[in-house]
């Protein structure tokens, strides 16, 4: 039973503009929350508004969560806020053999995964009531890692350790993380390309669950953590049994 109440909750979702922050925000707002989603695209806030209906509830701001002056003037400006929530992502070009990647890939990974959400804490944590929370996405990439994928291993399981240190340092605010298995969202389009349906479809047969993720899967996820107020320090894993395969 969660006991954290979610309508009329101030919650900000970093990345929010697609994919599996779309979906949560789309949940958050049907329970009455009011929902700011911040990300660095105008046109992607702009689609994500449309998407949404033009919700009364809604929100949205252009930020960088990897800027720290840009998240710092976020918290500033936005008043209360009750619970942050960062599905941010950027892995263009970082699925790539080690001899091949280059720095600038890498940085992005660790900028949007590690350094984003670190600031998200810093400048958003003061800003959070006793009974706050933090959620965090990580990946199953940091339990089955595979070629290409050494970058996005790394960053995910160093966010679970940020998240576990945050735990302790920011108490009674809790801090989790999703770590979602293969979802069907955009991102896909970059790391797959034409091949995406394919790949996805091959996966679904390898997995204990019968098919790949929803974004809904990992919105009603980060729904739990931030509505459980006995759950902090945790990873929660929503990736139909790869771990096991």
């Amino acid at each position: 039973m969660t006991d954290i109440r979610i309508e009329g909750a101030r919650i900000i979702i970093a990345g929010g503009s697609s994919g599996m922050g779309l979906a949560l925000a789309r949940r958050l707002l049907g329970e009455g929350a009011a929902v700011t989603i911040a990300g660095r695209s105008e046109d992607k806030l702009a689609a994500a508004r449309r998407d949404l209906g033009e919700h009364p509830g809604l929100s949205t701001v252009a930020v960088d969560i990897s800027r720290e002056e840009e998240v710092a003037a976020l918290f500033c400006n936005s008043g209360p806020v009750d619970h942050i929530v960062s599905t941010a992502a950027d892995i263009e070009g970082a699925y790539q053999l080690l001899s091949s990647i280059e720095l600038t890939a890498a940085q992005r990974v660790v900028e949007s995964k590690f350094y984003g959400p670190l600031l998200l804490a810093k400048y958003g944590a003061v800003h959070l009531p006793a009974s706050g929370s933090i959620t965090y996405t990580s990946g199953v990439a940091a339990y089955r890692p595979a070629a290409r994928g050494s970058v996005v291993a790394a960053v995910n399981a160093a966010l679970e350790g940020l998240v576990r240190a945050l735990a302790i340092e920011l108490a009674p605010i809790r801090v989790n993380a999703v770590s979602p298995g293969w979802v069907d969202t955009p991102i896909w389009s970059l790391v797959a390309g034409d091949a995406k349906q394919a790949m996805l479809e091959a996966m679904a047969e390898r997995l204990p669950a019968g098919r790949v993720g929803k974004p809904e899967d990992i919105a009603d996820a980060i729904r739990f953590l931030i509505g459980n107020g006995f759950t902090t320090g945790t990873i929660l894993h929503v990736e139909g049994g790869h771990r096991l395969v």
